[in-house]
């Protein structure tokens, strides 16, 4: 799997937090797009170090909130609800809260998520 880094405009990644159960996440389809993993591996990752992920972190979004989020996509840029998980079963997405995107970038291997983890240290410097 190649590495690759996406630059997005501040206005775009605003288009990928949404507010589900009355917290503010960023789902696993849009983690994946920013640091260049497929969907499948990013969450695979995940569960591999599943016990770094409480509720307060992720969550697994029901067939209802998939529903409303997909109805978002029709003024939004953002693409296929489940892009990257091509063939098989399609399965629920994950929704990632503020403490789990800290988390997500010290599991994922790779250029960005070295340079989150960085910016986090720096930050709570």
């Amino acid at each position: 799997m190649e590495n690759k880094i996406i630059i997005h405009r501040e206005n775009d990644l605003k288009d990928k937090i949404y507010l589900i159960r009355g917290v503010q996440v960023m789902l696993d389809s849009d983690f994946a797009q920013i640091y260049g993993y497929e969907v499948r591996a990013l969450n695979q990752q995940v569960k591999r170090n599943i016990n770094r992920f409480p509720e307060d972190f992720m969550f697994q979004l029901t067939r209802e909130e998939v529903d409303l989020v997909k109805s978002q996509f029709v003024t939004s840029p953002n693409g296929n609800f489940f892009e990257g998980q091509e063939g098989g079963a399609r399965k629920l997405p994950f929704a990632f809260t503020e403490q789990g995107i800290y988390m997500l970038a010290t599991v994922l291997r790779g250029e960005l998520a070295e340079l989150v983890r960085n910016v986090t240290r720096i930050r709570d410097c």
